[in-house]
């Protein structure tokens, strides 16, 4: 069952066009992360959703029904903030039973749906503590099980874990899809962190500039970017320019690569071939590389250490710098100003159209 739809939503704020032309349809259940550097219009489309603003073109539908002309009080989604935005003078148990205190709930109801909250959430013993006595992370937890209380159709989430320390982030994310997954509750999550989006999302929306540019399951997302925005904005991506010679042959300056996935080229396109630094390897004499792969010859410059793997920093002899990800033991084995070999199978890279 679809839970929202999205059709043509376009959002301006003077004569600055901060979201144009988006389409989006989200299953129920569905855990869907906007992501995108800041600006792009992601905030503009959860607030869109939630009521916050109004698009000037397109519509909004929850559970088919067309929502931009009701109110955010009126419209079945709960929204989690940024700056958290608990009141103060309150306890967590109020915090989270203020939703249902203002729609007129029965006191036991309130108390009842505060407790399996803060079980939910695992904050149980600290309904009586205020928001000043509680960490970062405590608090977030906190404006969840608030955003819950009413029991919302859809969850929106913007940017909820910005504020908080690496190891919180870590925990919190893995927590938040914990609660979607057991509630199963539709979630939209705004997010600038690529790896926050990969790693808790049914799909991913990446935005630029108040546009699409792809929408699709994590791992399609990092394996096969459909546009240059995607492939260097989501991850590490060697890019080399160059042109399709024949049907599964690269041109990329003086070298030719085999590649695959060439059919929706066409010969003496101009186009990128991208290659993530996981498929790449590095050989210390060129017999040493698999006949099938493609090599470039290179210069090792500096190598940076990140824990299980480390990251060489290469440059051919076209002057190009690329990037090359090894296990840290058998990156023991090159030193920089090394001669070195640098190859990658057929079907490692990734052919996007040049833009």
């Amino acid at each position: 069952m679809e839970s929202l739809r999205l059709v043509n939503v376009t959002k301006r704020f003077g004569s600055v066009v901060a979201v144009q032309n988006f389409n989006l349809s989200v299953k129920e259940g569905e855990f869907v992360s906007l992501l995108g550097p800041s600006g792009c219009g992601k905030t503009t489309i959860l607030r869109c959703i939630a009521g916050f603003e109004r698009p000037d073109e397109g519509d909004v539908f929850v559970y088919g029904e067309r929502v931009n002309d009701i109110p955010p009080e009126r419209r079945d989604v709960g929204m989690v903030f940024q700056a958290y935005a608990l009141f103060p003078n309150m306890t967590v148990a109020q915090n989270i039973a203020f939703p249902l205190m203002i729609r007129g709930r029965p006191e036991e109801e309130q108390r009842r749906r505060v407790r399996e909250l803060l079980q939910l959430v695992h904050l149980e013993g600290m309904g009586d503590r205020y928001p000043r006595q509680l960490s970062g992370g405590q608090q977030q937890r906190v404006a969840l099980a608030r955003a819950l209380a009413k029991e919302p159709k859809i969850l929106l989430l913007d940017e909820p874990l910005s504020a908080l320390d690496a190891k919180i982030r870590e925990e919190l994310r893995v927590e938040i899809r914990r609660i979607q997954t057991q509630l199963g509750i539709t979630t939209i999550y705004v997010t600038h962190d690529q790896e926050e989006a990969l790693s808790i999302s049914d799909r991913v929306v990446v935005m630029n500039q108040g546009v699409i540019q792809q929408v699709a399951a994590p791992a399609d997302i990092y394996r096969h970017p459909k546009t240059l925005f995607v492939a260097t904005f989501v991850g590490t991506m060697n890019l080399f320019e160059g042109t399709l010679e024949a049907q599964g042959r690269f041109r990329w300056r003086n070298s030719t690569f085999q590649v695959t996935g060439s059919d929706a080229a066409r010969v003496g396109q101009r186009i990128v071939l991208g290659v993530r630094p996981e498929v790449m390897d590095i050989a210390l004499r060129p017999e040493d590389v698999p006949s099938e792969h493609n090599m470039l010859v290179a210069t090792v410059e500096p190598l940076t250490f990140l824990g299980s793997t480390v990251r060489v920093s290469l440059r051919t002899e076209e002057g190009t710098s690329i990037k090359v990800d090894l296990p840290a033991e058998e990156a023991e084995r090159v030193r920089p100003g090394q001669r070195v070999y640098v190859h990658f199978a057929p079907d490692a890279g990734v052919l996007i159209p040049h833009s």
